[in-house]
């Protein structure tokens, strides 16, 4: 539980007057002395130590510049009036009568250049359209150029999530390049569940999987040799673990988007590096609204084959009037009770659900963390402020940690999210902490905690009187992180915590 007092939120531990270190107390107090200027603040949360990002789009982490460079090394032409990349050939010439450029001229054409940028991103977005549709259509937009990139978005996203103090990311991607959605559609619906699952694995899924497993091993080679991994020259990206959900496209015929899950679970059992699956895709359309109760009973029959296997959805990204009031009434309890969810996603519309608070209560006892995305909450849905339910979810005893959504679209990174939240609910240092804490106790990695609780966060016995930020692991506690990738990442985040505050 988290209380509400001068100052901001705060633990327990520190409500009740539970000694912190030193240092900690000087950094809650220069926070408390520049909370009201907002230059002097980006710069100290820069520095943060900010855990995981558990809820990140990488097609849309991607800024468009580089999107840009991508497309240009592929040869890509561009609509020079939608921004929308074509295949070659592309019109001869640069000249600004060609409708058809070739996208290497931007870098010549300031104009086009600057319109592309805006229109694959939010950068300079025109109020009088849909903030809505005009962020969703970004993604049509520059798709075709990360096709031959994925190992080059990996290098830019750790990249930034270095820059950004960031222990661990969760990347969701259709790894597989929409081969297992193809193979849905080629080989029809049946609504007996097992017999399409069996008609999929027998039908080639098994050999999308293998494929997909291999593509990434050849992606993380190339991100790894742009960073310089292993080298005296290495990026500091080099040192955030990566690791992936498979992303599910709701949007698609019920065929293809049971092939997807299916590729997930699949995915994730066989292979370390894919620690769950998720469905995304805009929650508001006709076929993820219309076909919600058909994906949570398919997210149930197959979570029973799979029980180890983790889930994260998104659920009520949603705000009063994009859909009839009905629709805003369940879709985070049955992500949770049916669909398996042990993460939810925005939670935008979660007082719109029946009984919001007993909801909460049931997210609190069953320990389900809701990723927070102020930024794209606001630019998308317009809820910002007083209007989110970020407060009462911390005031209900629900985890919860900041996450990007879609950083490159929407031009921000995860520090202008600490900024963001700062700045509107005047968080405290000790819930910062607590939140970037958050981030890694619900990740995905295997093993075991390092914390025995997580109210005031007390170490597992193992390591309890080691000191994180002053010596190295004593052979007890080494033995124990050894064992638990979890651990390993949430004893990195620790040992940061008293280098930041140490300059305060």
């Amino acid at each position: 539980m988290l209380y509400l007092i001068a100052g901001g939120w705060v633990t327990p531990a520190a409500a009740s007057g539970e000694a912190a270190s030193a240092s900690e107390d000087s950094t809650a107090r220069y926070l408390d002395s520049i909370r009201r200027n907002p230059q002097l603040l980006i710069a100290f949360l820069q520095g943060l130590p900010k855990g995981g990002d558990l809820h990140n789009h990488l097609p849309g982490a991607i800024y468009a510049e580089s999107f840009i460079d991508f497309a240009a090394s592929d040869g890509f032409c561009v609509d020079r009036t939608t921004s929308v990349l074509i295949a070659p050939p592309c019109d001869r010439g640069c000249q600004k009568f060609t409708s058809k450029p070739a996208i290497s001229c931007a870098y010549q054409d300031p104009v086009l250049y600057n319109s592309i940028i805006d229109a694959w991103s939010m950068r300079n977005w025109n109020r009088e359209e849909s903030a809505h549709d005009h962020f969703f259509a970004t993604f049509d937009k520059f798709f075709p150029a990360i096709f031959n990139h994925i190992g080059d978005s990996l290098a830019e996203a750790a990249s930034r999530a270095a820059a950004d103090h960031l222990q661990y990311l969760e990347l969701m991607n259709t790894s597989d390049g929409m081969q297992a959605a193809l193979l849905g559609a080629k080989l029809g619906w049946d609504d007996d569940f097992g017999k399409q699952r069996d008609k999929l694995l027998g039908g080639g899924l098994k050999d999308v999987a293998s494929a997909t497993r291999k593509e990434l091993d050849r992606d993380e080679g190339k991100m790894h040799a742009l960073l310089k991994c292993g080298t005296p020259q290495a990026s500091p990206g080099c040192d955030v673990k990566a690791r992936f959900l498979y992303q599910v496209l709701r949007g698609l015929p019920r065929e293809q988007v049971f092939a997807q899950i299916v590729l997930g679970f699949e995915l994730a059992q066989a292979d370390s590096r894919f620690v769950g699956l998720n469905l995304v895709m805009p929650e508001d359309w006709y076929v993820p609204m219309h076909d919600f109760e058909l994906h949570m009973q398919m997210l149930d029959y197959l979570h029973r084959i799979y029980p180890k296997v983790h889930i994260s959805l998104h659920a009520d990204e949603l705000a009063m009037g994009l859909v009839p009031p009905e629709g805003l009434r369940f879709h985070i309890r049955d992500s949770i009770e049916r669909g398996h969810a042990e993460r939810i996603g925005h939670g935008v519309a979660v007082m719109n659900e029946h009984d919001p608070l007993g909801l909460m209560r049931e997210m609190s006892q069953r320990n389900v963390l809701v990723e927070i995305c102020l930024t794209s909450n606001d630019m998308i849905l317009g809820v910002r402020g007083v209007d989110h339910p970020l407060p009462i979810y911390m005031r209900e005893g629900v985890p919860v940690a900041l996450a990007t959504d879609d950083e490159g679209v929407a031009r921000s990174d995860m520090t202008h999210e600490y900024l963001r939240a700062v700045g509107t609910y005047d968080f405290s240092y000790a819930t910062l902490k607590r939140m970037a804490r958050q981030s890694l106790e619900h990740s995905f990695l295997p093993g075991a905690s390092l914390w025995e609780e997580t109210q005031e966060f007390r170490r597992v016995s193992a390591c309890a009187a080691d000191d994180p930020g002053t010596e190295k692991p004593s052979k007890d506690c080494r033995a124990f992180l050894n064992a638990s990738e979890r651990a390993q990442v949430q004893w990195k985040l620790e040992s940061e915590f008293p280098k930041f505050e140490q300059r305060f």
